[in-house]
């Protein structure tokens, strides 16, 4: 959400409790406990940011230059597996790289149908190093925030490998794949079978944060899929869906999908039985195509 400019002619917005604006009858700040910082300190959107003549404050306008600057630097940056997720991470799960047809960066951005189909060295590499048919493979995907895959995955990836042996399913080797869009997902469901494919990417950052990240699921995945037969929990960060609920909810549903043998708009999450009581604290948490 963008700054809130008051009309003109209003007085500007007061900070502080006792302000005729902060104390009129019925205003958002006058029902709120404690004082407007207190109000603010609910959103990360920038709400009752008041005015200096027609302008922004500087303060308003510094932070809005710094959220924009950060969401350029995620999609523009790069991820290196060993010094964004670790050696030990790196180690412990066998990460490699692999490559879509997009040559760079700047092709990446302006055709997204090369983000979405594996280069034939990539598709060699999978072969090769990938074994096939398992259970729940895991593919993470730079997609448009580098920075959501450095701040997220280090303490996703361990907690979906967790559920996926609590159930007892065999769990493919995780890789990356750089200049990665979402229909990725339909070749690396043609060339290693898995049951489910779940895709962690980059979601476009936005004003409130540039470190989210998306997690795509799709029942063995083929090409020609679409949207249609994809699902999708979003919003995996630290101001939203915290990371154990996130690899709870990517266990739960990919079992919903075993089950009926399909993904999409014929399967449909069921956040009932979801164990936010019993949940551990997230931990690594740091906090689309």
């Amino acid at each position: 959400m963008s700054d809130s400019l008051q009309p003109a002619g209003e007085p500007p917005v007061a900070d502080a409790p006792g302000s005729p604006v902060a104390e009129a009858p019925g205003s958002p700040v006058a029902d709120a406990p404690g004082s407007l910082a207190a109000l603010r300190l609910r959103t990360p959107a920038r709400i009752l940011a008041g005015r200096a003549g027609a302008s922004y404050r500087t303060p308003t306008l510094l932070q809005l230059r710094q959220d924009h600057a950060a969401a350029r630097d995620a999609v523009e940056a790069e991820v290196d597996l060993t010094r964004d997720l670790s050696e030990e991470l790196v180690r412990r799960f066998g990460l490699f790289e692999v490559r879509t047809r997009a040559a760079g960066k700047g092709q990446y951005l302006m055709r997204p149908d090369l983000g979405r189909q594996l280069c034939d060295e990539a598709r060699q590499t999978l072969t090769e190093h990938c074994p096939a048919g398992a259970d729940l493979q895991v593919v993470i995907g730079d997609g448009l925030s580098a920075a959501a895959v450095v701040a997220q995955v280090p303490g996703l990836l361990p907690l979906l490998e967790a559920q996926v042996t609590r159930r007892g399913w065999r769990f493919g080797r995780a890789f990356f794949v750089r200049y990665c869009r979402v229909g990725v997902l339909n070749d690396v469901g043609e060339l290693l079978d898995p049951a489910v494919v779940v895709l962690l990417i980059g979601e476009r950052p936005g004003l409130a944060t540039a470190e989210s990240l998306s997690a795509y699921m799709a029942y063995r995945p083929r090409a020609g899929h679409t949207d249609a037969q994809r699902n999708l929990i979003s919003n995996i960060h630290a101001r939203g869906i915290r990371l154990d609920e996130a690899a709870w909810r990517v266990a739960a549903l990919a079992e919903r999908m075993r089950s009926a043998q399909a993904s999409g708009v014929r399967v449909k999450e069921d956040l009932s039985a979801l164990p936010l009581r019993d949940l551990p604290p997230s931990e690594g948490s740091r906090s689309r195509d």
